[in-house]
Formats: structure tokens, sequence, C-alpha cells
């Protein structure tokens, strides 16, 4: 009864087209997005850079700007036009070198002069960042100095990380909580509003069966968007993963199940699919923002962080990037498996005694 149950659903899940194309689509525009923005050879934005310095200081800085990661330069002659694009957020800042900039025998200008919009000033300050270095380290050569105070860096592990390297995991947990939570949240509830629960409540069926076929057809949705998520990652955008696959893989598909598990606790409570979806955004919206998905659950308050880091998704991401980002055990912290083991268990008791077929 179960193995005909679980086919049935998942022909059902396949067929509904519309569901199917969004439940790949999400993790594809998602990973996309972010990979543009912090992947390989991403920068932060054109910046303009006005050159009329023929000295060979000058042209050094336009070599160092053109080899830079962090911003890609784009050569402009007119100020006027370069302050009307920057006004249109067709750039994000400029770069004006003087005429004579780095003649050292005359009465040179000294000053490089960045132009940015008061609203993007995180911009002026990965430019001005740039320069600065860029121009202390030339100080000190013409000057024959050295200086006294220096930082040093050290890095405490040899692993090439990057900011989408943290995302991606992100964008894995937040994909499958999305598509399981609102799908099998509203699809119970549109089962209910067609009639085809009612239909199956003629049959021997328990509610047990039932859910159990459903989360497991489900699986087989969130397997394919795991491996989409993780190929394009990869891939595409030369994402690092540095842990076990299959440690991955079970770890993904244990949130898939919880979130699915929640999905029929909204169905549970909801009879109708316009509040199954209210129900399901007002959940999934704040563990989008407030479970580390897009940044460290330390940069929140820490009243409000010692809260959001008992919410479903908070412990299963810090399993995840455990593993993709250090290589590490699922177990490295106990407390996440020992979380996410409770929400599961709570889950699946509130939905076995409260989900009913004959429910109308």
């Amino acid at each position: 009864m179960l193995v005909k149950m679980f086919i049935a659903n998942l022909k059902m899940t396949v067929r509904n087209r519309q569901s199917l194309f969004w439940s790949f689509m999400f993790p594809i525009m998602f990973t996309f997005i972010f990979g543009f923005f912090f992947g390989k050879n991403a920068s932060i934005g054109n910046v303009a850079l006005i050159n009329q310095s023929k000295t060979p200081l000058a042209q050094t800085i336009e070599q160092a700007l053109n080899d830079n990661n962090l911003f890609t330069i784009q050569k402009e002659d007119n100020l006027d036009d370069t302050k009307d694009k920057i006004k249109k957020n067709k750039l994000m800042a400029a770069i004006v070198i003087p005429e004579n900039f780095g003649d050292l025998e005359h009465e040179a200008p000294k000053i490089i002069t960045v132009l940015y919009d008061p609203g993007n000033s995180q911009a002026n300050a990965a430019i001005t960042g740039f320069l600065n270095q860029f121009l202390t380290a030339t100080n000190y050569k013409v000057q024959n100095a050295q200086p006294i105070f220096s930082v040093s860096e050290q890095k405490i592990t040899d692993k090439n990380l990057t900011y989408f390297d943290f995302i991606l995991a992100g964008i894995l947990g937040l994909s499958l909580m999305n598509s399981s939570i609102i799908g099998v949240g509203v699809g119970i509830a549109q089962y209910r509003q067609d009639k085809i629960l009612k239909r199956i409540v003629t049959t021997p069926l328990p509610s047990w069966i039932f859910i159990i076929a459903e989360v497991l057809s489900r699986l087989v949705i969130n397997f394919f968007q795991i491996v989409l998520i993780l190929v394009i990652g990869t891939y595409v955008f030369d994402a690092h993963i540095y842990g076990s696959l299959w440690a991955i893989f079970g770890l993904a598909l244990l949130g898939a199940i919880l979130f699915q598990l929640l999905g029929f606790v909204i169905a549970s409570i909801s009879k109708t699919t316009d509040a199954a979806q209210g129900m399901a955004t007002a959940i999934t919206i704040p563990m989008m923002f407030l479970a580390g998905v897009f940044f460290p659950l330390d940069s929140l308050p820490k009243w409000l962080a010692s809260i959001v880091q008992y919410l479903p998704l908070a412990p299963l991401l810090r399993m995840l990037r455990t593993v993709t980002l250090e290589g590490n055990s699922i177990l490295e912290n106990p407390i996440n498996i020992i979380i996410v083991g409770a929400w599961i268990i709570a889950a699946l008791i509130f939905a076995i005694f409260k989900f009913r077929l004959n429910e109308e």
C-alpha cells in the first residue's frame, strides 16, 4: 500500500508542471544571482577611470586598477558625462587622475579624486581603500622609508573560501525549505479543496501512510534540487566543497524531511490554499533572513541570535557549512543534530495526530 501510494503521489507531483517548474527554477535563479555577484570573477560594479596623466606612476595605477578583482574598470574621457552616469546608476563610481599626477619634479597635483553617489558609500569605501593601500606603498618607496607599524595577516586554514561558498549552503537550505513547506502545505490544502483527500478516505488508508508516501515522493524532487544547486555552484561559479558529498546529501534530505513535515503541520491547520499560502510565507520569510542564509548569526544582536539559532533552518545550515566549508563531521557540534531531530519529532507527532484525510 505504501509503495502504491508513493508512486501515485510522485505522479501527481510530476504532473503538476507549474509547481514542478518553480521547484527547480527557484534554486537555479538564486544560485545564478548570487553566483554572478559573489562567484568567480565577480566584481562589485563598474568604475570609470579618467586618467589625464601620462606619468609612469599614473600608468602603474591604471594597470593595478585593471588587474584588481574588486571592480571592473571602464575608461572615460568626459568628466560631466561620467558624473551623469553615476547619478543614473550606470556607473558605481569614478576615479579621476589629474594631469601631471606623479610628476615629482614639478608642482604637480598630488591627489586622486573619487566621485561617487552618497547612496553607494560601500563602493566608495572599497575604491578608496584600494587606492590608499596602493599610494601608501608608493609613498614609502618614493621616500625610501619603511613603515613603523603594520598589519600581519595570518589564515587559520589553508582552505580557499569565498563568500559564495558560504552563500551556497544557505541557498541549498533555503530552496529545500521553500519548496517543501510551501509545496506540501499549499499542495495538501489544494488536495482538500479539490476533494482528492475525500476520495482517498474511502480507502482503508491510514493517515501516517499517506504522510510517509507524500514525503518520500517529494524527496525525489528534493534530491534533484540538491544535485542542480551543487552542480551549478561548483562547475559554473567554482564553489569550494571540502566535505563528503554523502554527508551533504544526507543532511540536505534530512532538512527536506523536516520542512515537509512542517508543511503537513500547516496543512493540518489550514482549510484553504490561501490560508496555507499565508501561513507558509509567515514561516519561511523570517527564517530566510534570520536563520543565517545570507550572513552569520553572529552579526545579529545577541538577544536575537540566541533565539533564532533554534529555528529549524539555523542548525541545518550550521551543519551544512561545517561539512562543506570545513570538511568536518556532522557531529562536530551535536546540539545541531539534536535541534533538527527535535523539530522532526515534534512536527511528525503533530501531523500524525492532527492531520486527517476526511477533514473538509
